[in-house]
């Protein structure tokens, strides 16, 4: 009888990732067109994050496997399935836009491999679709323009136009906003995802007399967007307020354009607190520009894998292993997080200006806290409890 377990046994073991001596990661991010500049900034901070612990995920052996969706849900799927089936990794990860998540959120969760997003935060995995094998180290979708929301009510902002890309993200975004924002809406309008010539759109907007703009247009979109409306000439009489869409990806880009225009973020450059520091200080080392909140998540995402394998003793307990990944208080860029009942963050939201630095590049600076401790609005319709 022994000679017949046994080999069946070290079978097991080589089949099931959770038995391996290697710590995998399968890393997706958009690395080619027009979004691959917010890849780049993704993969670079998972570079210097894997710099940081040595290249081993909680001190063990540790390989990443990179690919590129190219923002394509099609091809995202055919990626995490490589990626669990091929190369059996414990983590899958990265993923910046939501409606890629939601496409491979199901089949990564019920192969009973762990989805971590450093980015993307639909709705639709937040409340009753949540998963004991689904975590975000980012936000839920709805909460960064909730804060903006919030902030156009405080200051009496009476009438404003919403836009944002015809996707889930752009969904839950204006949502948000209108979630805390109780005055006027004269325009909300959807835009093509990946759209570059908002010429149509600015018309309408101008001729709607708004007494402000939100947008969300993220990388390109939102340095074609912010270009155009300030050739418009409405950048000095209808004051512009974004979310994700004026930061340190599209600032180079931008420049004098977009200095002044305020938004809300979980990050940013200025946070004090030695882990920001060190990050902000060694991503500008090694690669010569400042880092975005899409880059510090992505650091964010290695501290919270390293730190939570290192919590459970290994990653061979699969359950000890989602213990230590809900307990949060990893060392990120942000502080110490911890978790929602529905594996969302609970966060501050800060309002950010852009702004002109000393030494001639352009950033954002902090210049209020909006909400304190805050988690999202989906989490009460989560069945899980721990």
């Amino acid at each position: 009888m022994k000679k017949i377990i046994a080999p069946i046994l070290a079978l097991t073991m080589l089949a099931s990732p959770l038995y391996a001596e290697k710590v995998k990661v399968g890393f997706m991010t958009t690395l080619s067109g027009p979004a691959g500049i917010i890849g780049k900034q993704m993969k670079d901070a998972f570079q210097l994050g894997l710099d940081h612990i040595g290249n081993a995920f909680g001190g063990m052996e540790s390989s990443v496997i990179y690919g590129d969706d190219q923002r394509k849900p099609d091809v995202a799927k055919q990626l995490a399935d490589k990626m669990v089936k091929k190369h059996q990794v414990h983590f899958v990860t990265g993923i910046i836009w939501s409606n890629l998540l939601v496409a491979v959120h199901g089949p990564v969760t019920r192969s009973n491999t762990f989805l971590i997003s450093s980015n993307a935060g639909p709705s639709t995995v937040a409340g009753r679709r949540c998963s004991n094998n689904f975590f975000s180290v980012s936000w839920q979708n709805d909460q960064t323009p909730e804060a903006m929301g919030k902030y156009l009510q405080d200051n009496g902002i009476k009438n404003v136009y919403l836009m944002a890309p015809n996707y889930q993200a752009g969904k839950d975004m204006l949502a948000g906003v209108e979630r805390y924002y109780q005055g006027s809406v004269s325009g909300k309008v959807f835009t093509k995802l990946g759209q570059k010539d908002f010429q149509a759109e600015i018309s309408t907007l101008r001729a709607s007399n708004p007494g402000a703009v939100f947008v969300f247009q993220p990388g390109g979109m939102g340095i074609n967007f912010v270009k155009q409306y300030k050739q418009a000439g409405l950048m000095g009489s209808v004051p512009l307020y974004t979310a994700f869409t004026v930061d340190a990806v599209s600032l180079p880009a931008l420049k004098d354009s977009a200095v002044g225009v305020l938004g809300t973020q979980t990050w940013s450059p200025d946070l004090d607190n030695p882990v920001n520091k060190r990050f902000v200080r060694d991503f500008r080392k090694k690669y010569g520009y400042i880092p975005s909140f899409y880059a510090a998540q992505s650091y964010d995402l290695v501290r919270f894998i390293d730190h939570s394998i290192r919590v459970a003793g290994g990653i061979s307990d699969r359950d000890a292993l989602r213990d230590a990944m809900r307990l949060g208080g990893y060392p990120s860029t942000r502080g110490n997080l911890k978790f929602n009942n529905n594996h969302f963050p609970i966060q501050n939201f800060y309002l950010r200006e852009a702004v002109k630095d000393s030494d001639g590049s352009y950033t954002t600076k902090i210049i209020d806290t909006v909400f304190t401790d805050y988690g999202d609005n989906y989490a009460k319709d989560c069945g899980m409890k721990w």
